[in-house]
Parts: structure tokens; C-alpha cells; sequence
């Protein structure tokens, strides 16, 4: 029996899965934070083995048992940042070959049927990364605001508030948001509530993005707006990526990954407009798995196994194994 290794690294959490040559999940490990970019290479280092080592822990097996791996590396963005994360990798021993990507595509490998396509991340900040069936990569910088780049929760928040501050100042119209993100801060007035946020005595962030899409469900127009200028930042990243690797006239899947998707169609809807609008072949579909899957679809190809009849196994039998590893006291 052959066994297959795949690493989500992440910046709030990182997983390990080991799956065998038939697609089945024997082995899971879970740890904190691993991108360098919030923990360093040490970090990364610490994170790598200890997921590591508690999933071939739980499989029984060795590293020298591995024939293939696939890593997804939050914060692995650049060419000269492959050289350390390479270092990292190979304090772990293992003799398989490897393969080392950016977390958003494992992200799209978990989620798109033929494990190629467009992954659109909207979480906390946003992403969007993309191959074709040859691998030809297509991606936006991912530094967020510093270039552009727009769509997140918190860039939502960020949007909806100066939404409010032109509000206050006659600037803009007036919006629902101002109480309600007054209410939330614990503000005694809308004037108390910007020199807070100016003075830092309030914050408001991401984890405010659900107050944006109350606001627009109740028909605020400002609200509204905000959402639809999210949606068209994603959008253009998508559509950025699906020029680079020349999909316009293929059909492929855009995988939607993060939290942000949780708002529905006053997200969805505007999106996938702007994007068909360039690309009438592309497919939307929600991430249901955990992307690890995709670092273990990965680490398959990598190793020589055809993934593509061990996908859905591996897909069943992960939801199991990530269940039994956070239902077991730790």
C-alpha cells in the first residue's frame, strides 16, 4: 500500500491528511498558524512537522512510507520565497516527491471537478488564483488594498464605513449602517462613533461584514451598494486570472472560497454576471470540502496516481476524519 501526504499551511490554522492509494483517509493533523508572513519560517517550520507528524501518527506509518506531496502555502506568493518554504519542507524527511503551491489552489483543486479552473477566496481579505488543464498559472499579487485588490469582509467593513462617514459629513446619503454600526461599537452617537474609530477607543472589522448584509436585506441602498462594489472587485480578479490563462472560451469552474459567500445572492448575483459577462463557459461552486483535499489530490498527481477515480473517495472519507479529529478531546 502507497500513501499520499497533503498540507494546507494557513494563517490561522494548518492541516495535515494522508490518504492511501485507494483514496481513503487514514491519517489527520491539526495545528496553529504556519504562514511565514505571520509566524515566520521558524513558525512555518513548527507547524509543518507537528501536522505532520500527528498524521502519520494517526496512520500508523512512516515518512518514508509517502510517495507523494502536495503542500498549499499561505503566504507562499513569490519565487523568492520558494527557497525557505523548500527548507521547511524538507526538515520533514521525506524521500516522495512534492509539490509546492500557493493555498489557493489547493482550494481549487478540492473544489473543481476536473482540478483545474479559478479559485476566488473572500474571507477575512481575498485572493484569486487559477491554472489551466496544463497548469499555466494565472494570479493577482494577493497583497489586498496595496494594489488594488478588494473584496473581502474586512474591505467590506472598510467600504461601509466610509459609507458612513460621508453620511455624517452630508458627503453621501444617509444609511442604516450608522446606527447599527454605532450599536455595535457601543457608541453614543454617530459623532462619538467616527472620532472613536479615528481616536481608536472603538473598532470595527471584519467580523462586522454580517451587519452590511442585514442592512442591504432591509433595502438600504447604501448597503446595497457596498455589496455590489465587493462583488465587482471579486469579479475582476476572476476575470484578470481567466485572461492570463486564456479560459474565456472554455468552460471550467470558479470555485468560491471564504465566509463572504455566506451573504447569498446580494453577493452572488452581481459576481457571476460580471464574469460570465467574459467567461459564459465558467460554473460557480461553493467549497464544501476542507481544501487539504485538494493538497492530497496533489500530492497523487505528484507521486504518478491518477487522482481523478480516487476523488470522490477521498472526498467522503476526509469529511469523517477532520469530524473524528475535532470530535476526539485533545
Amino acid at each position: 500500500m502507497t500513501y499520499y501526504l497533503g498540507v494546507d499551511i494557513g494563517a490561522t490554522k494548518s492541516h495535515a491528511m494522508i490518504a492511501d492509494e485507494r483514496g481513503c483517509v487514514v491519517g489527520f493533523g491539526e495545528a496553529g498558524p504556519g504562514n511565514h508572513e505571520v509566524v515566520g519560517y521558524d513558525g512555518l517550520q513548527a507547524a509543518l512537522q507537528a501536522i505532520t507528524a500527528q498524521a502519520l501518527a494517526s496512520a500508523g506509518i512512516t515518512a518514508a512510507q509517502i510517495a507523494g506531496a502536495g503542500f498549499g502555502v499561505a503566504g507562499y506568493d513569490w519565487p523568492s520565497e520558494l527557497e525557505p518554504t523548500l527548507e521547511a519542507v524538507a526538515t520533514l524527511g521525506l524521500a516522495a516527491p512534492v509539490e509546492i503551491v500557493n493555498d489557493t489552489i489547493i482550494g481549487l483543486v478540492a473544489g473543481a471537478e476536473s482540478g483545474w479552473g479559478v479559485a476566488i477566496v473572500a474571507g477575512t481579505s481575498n485572493n484569486c488564483w487559477g491554472w489551466n488543464a496544463q497548469h499555466q498559472i494565472g494570479r493577482v499579487t494577493g497583497n489586498g488594498s496595496r494594489f488594488g485588490e478588494f473584496g473581502g469582509s474586512g474591505e467590506l467593513v472598510e467600504m461601509a464605513t466610509i459609507s458612513v462617514a460621508k453620511a455624517w459629513t452630508r458627503r453621501g446619503p444617509g444609511t442604516a449602517l450608522s446606527d447599527m454600526f454605532a450599536r455595535y461599537c457601543g457608541a453614543r452617537s454617530q459623532a462619538d462613533l467616527l472620532e472613536g474609530l479615528s481616536q481608536g477607543w472603538y473598532g470595527i472589522g471584519a467580523e462586522a461584514a454580517p451587519l452590511v448584509f442585514q442592512a442591504a436585506e432591509t433595502g438600504d441602498a447604501v448597503a446595497l451598494g457596498v455589496i455590489r462594489w465587493a462583488a465587482a472587485e471579486l469579479a475582476s480578479l476572476a476575470t484578470g486570472v481567466i485572461r492570463q490563462i486564456g479560459l474565456e472560451q472554455q468552460q471550467f469552474d470558479v470555485v468560491l472560497v471564504g465566509s463572504m459567500y455566506n451573504g447569498g445572492l446580494l453577493l452572488l448575483e452581481p459576481l457571476t454576471e460580471a464574469v460570465l459577462a467574459v467567461a459564459p463557459g465558467a460554473r460557480f461552486v461553493r467549497l464544501q470540502v476542507p481544501p487539504v483535499v485538494g493538497a492530497v489530490l496533489l500530492g497523487m498527481q505528484v507521486g504518478g496516481l491518477d487522482p481523478r477515480p480516487r476523488r470522490q473517495t477521498l472526498i467522503d472519507t476526509a469529511g469523517l476524519a477532520v469530524f473524528a479529529r475535532t470530535a476526539t478531546p485533545q
